[in-house]
């Protein structure tokens, strides 16, 4: 019942296309004191409500485009030189080892995950739509 995950699984879903082949599977469990059959009932339905949640969230993130287009940016040097050859599966070690003997130490970065998380957050936000 967390909507910031389900939101996350959500996105995950829609990026890869869909379901197929497969679904969601979330189950119902006696914890705590929610010990009776209506206690169940409501978790099932509640579980579906989140998911669908993060399923608005996901859609409302995507189209907004902010954080797809911070993680494309902070990943791009990955689409090309050694980056391309790495991902691809096509560098050797002695290729990536000569890399970093002739490159030194690499530039100290800011994740900034603050601001990724407001963006998150704020695209889970009801209120932006």
């Amino acid at each position: 019942m967390d909507e910031r995950k389900a939101t996350l699984a959500m996105k995950c879903v829609i990026d890869q296309g869909g379901l197929a082949p497969g679904g969601l599977n979330f189950d119902c469990k006696v914890r705590r004191e929610s010990t009776d059959i209506e206690d169940m009932f409501i978790s099932h339905i509640a579980g579906m409500d989140c998911f669908a949640k993060g399923l608005r969230n996901a859609a409302r993130l995507i189209e907004q485009g902010t954080l797809d287009s911070m993680v494309a940016e902070r990943y791009k040097s990955w689409n090309s030189g050694l980056g391309a050859k790495v991902e691809a599966g096509n560098a050797s070690i002695d290729e990536m080892y000569e890399y970093a003997l002739s490159n030194g130490e690499p530039k100290m970065i800011s994740a900034q995950q603050e601001l990724y998380e407001r963006v998150f957050n704020h695209g889970c936000d009801d209120r932006t739509d």
